[in-house]
Parts: structure tokens; C-alpha cells; sequence
């Protein structure tokens, strides 16, 4: 198998007992990519990767559930015996790294230069590591958003992040392996711009998939309901996420 995903957590809006908020460690073609860095993920990334073979981070939004526990990354490679041979790449929105250097009270970012290496997205960015492609495309959010689609000989794997219902998630999922997509709210509020998807969104949204892996449940559903939702729309094989699973294709 040229590609796996492994679940670090899938909780929102926040962390439960054994349950972490957003995160996913993506290999392929030599490549390991830590997707998402939700309170509690940083963790259970341990579990499955020596933080410091990182090839990549890539951070899907800058709202906490999303990227809170790369503040625990930068505490285990400045100061906790992990630093890597190299910086780290970490894609993600332009104000990444500022944010960083405010909550710890730095007046700029430059502190961060020897373990993590910045670069913003943008609609359509690609960038390739080894034999992985990854390619990022702006979804409809409260803030600036970005789904994933990554390929690597073949196989695809295409992720939501947070996002209302687009053409883009529509874009990712076409003719992927498998689509993992949030499915956080039982329904839309009236007169309000979706920001999040139901199970049914979830489910439409994947229609060009193979498979569909349902994550980032929030409080009014249950993974179970939510899963079982999506499928009566997408009509495949279809199931909902949880920690420490592993997919591989």
C-alpha cells in the first residue's frame, strides 16, 4: 500500500477523555505528515512516529481545535529533546506563526526559525515531499480554510478541514480512495452561512469517493448517527473515525 492514515484524534469543539480534537498522521512514498494539530494530538502522534521524522505539518485552519498542540510541538523540539535534524516545514494559513510567538509572549518569530519553517497556503498550492503530493484548496470557513487532497502512486486521500458545503470539497473528493470529511453539526441554522457540514453534506460532498470516513462529530450527534446519516446519502462504503485507526490503500 502506497498510502495510510492514521487517526489522532477526532473530537470538536474540544478534547474528551481519550478523544483528542482534530489531527491525522498521513504517510506515503517515504513522506510522514502530521495533518492537523488538535489539543491532544501531539501525543498520540508519539505513539505512531518519532515527532522528529516529520517530513511535513500541515494545518487545515488557525481556530485551536485545529492547531493548539503545536504549541506542544514547539515546547518538544526547543526544550524537549526532540529537536529535528532539520526545520520543519509547517504549512498553514499566513498568521501561523505569529500567533505562536503571541501566546508565548515573543515580539517576533524569529525564535521559531531553527525547528519550524513556515510557509503560508493558498488556494491551488501543491508542494510534493519525496513521492507524496499534497495539494491544498480554500474551502468555505469562518476564517481562512483549506481542505487536502494528498497522492502518492496512485492512491488518494482527500480531507474537509472545516467547511461549509462548497464545490471545492466536491473538487477534492472526486476520485479519491477515501474522503475524510467533518460532519459536525445535525443541521444548519436558518438564514445563517454554513460554516460546517451535516452528515448529509458530508455524504453529498463525497459522491466521487470510494470511501467515506467520518470525523470531527461535534456534541449534538454521535459518531455512530452521524456515519449512518452520511451514508444514506452517499450510498458507499462509509464509517466514522476514531483514534488510533489506521486506513491504508
Amino acid at each position: 500500500m502506497s498510502l495510510s492514515l492514521t487517526v489522532l484524534g477526532t473530537a470538536s469543539p474540544h478534547p474528551g477523555p481519550g478523544r483528542p480534537c482534530s489531527g491525522y498522521l498521513v504517510r506515503g512514498g517515504g513522506a510522514e505528515v502530521w495533518v492537523d494539530a488538535g489539543p491532544g494530538t501531539f501525543a498520540e502522534l508519539q505513539g505512531h512516529t518519532d515527532p522528529r521524522r516529520l517530513t511535513a505539518i500541515w494545518i487545515s485552519h488557525l481556530h485551536a481545535d485545529h492547531s493548539a498542540d503545536l504549541l506542544a510541538a514547539v515546547y518538544a523540539f526547543a526544550f524537549g529533546g526532540m529537536t529535528p535534524p532539520a526545520p520543519v516545514p509547517v504549512y498553514a494559513p499566513r498568521d501561523c506563526a505569529r500567533r505562536l510567538a503571541g501566546f508565548l509572549g515573543r515580539p517576533d518569530v524569529r525564535f521559531l526559525d531553527g525547528i519550524l519553517d513556515f510557509r503560508p497556503l493558498h488556494d491551488g498550492h501543491t508542494v510534493r515531499h519525496r513521492n507524496l503530493r499534497l495539494t491544498s484548496r480554500a474551502v468555505l470557513h469562518d476564517t481562512e480554510a483549506y481542505g487536502l487532497r494528498a497522492e502518492c502512486r496512485g492512491s488518494v486521500l482527500a480531507y474537509s478541514g472545516d467547511s461549509g458545503p462548497c464545490d471545492a470539497l466536491t473538487d477534492l473528493a472526486a476520485g479519491a480512495d477515501l474522503f475524510l470529511c467533518e460532519a459536525d453539526v445535525d443541521a444548519h441554522r436558518e438564514g445563517e452561512q454554513p460554516v460546517h457540514l451535516t452528515p448529509e453534506d458530508a455524504g453529498a460532498c463525497a459522491k466521487g469517493a470510494r470511501e467515506l470516513l467520518v470525523t470531527h462529530v461535534g456534541p449534538t450527534l454521535t459518531r455512530e448517527a452521524a456515519a449512518d446519516r452520511a451514508a444514506r446519502v452517499f450510498g458507499g462504503r462509509t464509517a466514522a473515525a476514531r483514534e488510533g485507526d489506521t486506513r491504508s490503500f
